[in-house]
């Protein structure tokens, strides 16, 4: 199902799968772990506390983000090796019929019955299955699921990430861990917004506000959780 490209234009899709996993992770560490920090502080300023949660919350974090990642990307993985078999048995059951299936797929783009039927002739021919499991399943190499590497880019880039805040609080006076933590947090949040998007090939400046947005939100409602009811959270 390979192909190589006849010119040298970049192309970020093939990067859509770890670059999920990563960017989730991470930005899920910063944000779960300086929440928490930040919850945490809010209750009580006692430093031993505060790192105690955080250095728990990235060991969980990340053996949760990285099973998570792993235990959702394998049940897609075994839904799309079903239907590749589904696929596979249609075509020695009924090859003719799944070539003419072909052919409506490529007359509904735009091509005309006569260039539809030679080239899902041309393409069966050559490979029968990866055709169908392209046009058909909309499935191919660069978007195929990969559980152990979603499972490795989640649960590193989480321990990265998280290890920012946890460190920021590690270094503040006691009586500046909030603000330290929260300026650290939305710093490393840009970053990782921009980031992200130069990795991916998109606009920086959305996708920066929109990790910041949703990041100082968090650590403001747990902030808030944590003054209102002087607990840790």
């Amino acid at each position: 199902m390979a192909y190589e490209s006849a010119h040298e234009a970049p192309h970020f899709i093939n990067r859509a799968g770890w670059l999920r996993a990563a960017v989730l992770g991470a930005n899920d560490g910063i944000v779960s772990v300086a929440s928490l920090i930040v919850g945490v502080a809010a209750a009580g300023p006692d430093r031993a506390a505060i790192l105690i949660a955080g250095a728990a919350g990235i060991a969980a974090g990340a053996m949760s983000m990285a099973a998570g990642e792993y235990v959702s990307v394998s049940s897609q993985a075994d839904v799309e090796r079903a239907d590749i078999l589904r696929e596979t048995l249609a075509i020695g059951k009924d090859p003719v019929g799944e070539e003419a299936e072909l052919v409506s797929i490529y007359q509904a783009r735009g091509l005309s019955p006569a260039t539809a039927a030679l080239v899902a002739r041309e393409l069966t021919v050559r490979d029968a299955l990866g055709a169908h499991v392209r046009e058909e399943l909309g499935l191919s190499e660069v978007h195929a699921a990969n559980p152990l590497q979603a499972a490795m880019a989640s649960g590193v880039t989480f321990t990265v990430a998280a290890s920012v805040p946890l460190i920021a609080a590690a270094l503040a006076p006691a009586a500046d861990i909030i603000w330290a933590v929260v300026g650290v947090t939305l710093i490393a949040l840009a970053g990782l917004g921009a980031l992200g998007a130069q990795a991916g090939g998109a606009p920086k400046l959305r996708a920066t506000l929109r990790v910041l947005f949703w990041g100082a939100a968090a650590m403001a409602i747990t902030a808030g959780v944590g003054r209102i009811f002087g607990v840790s959270v």
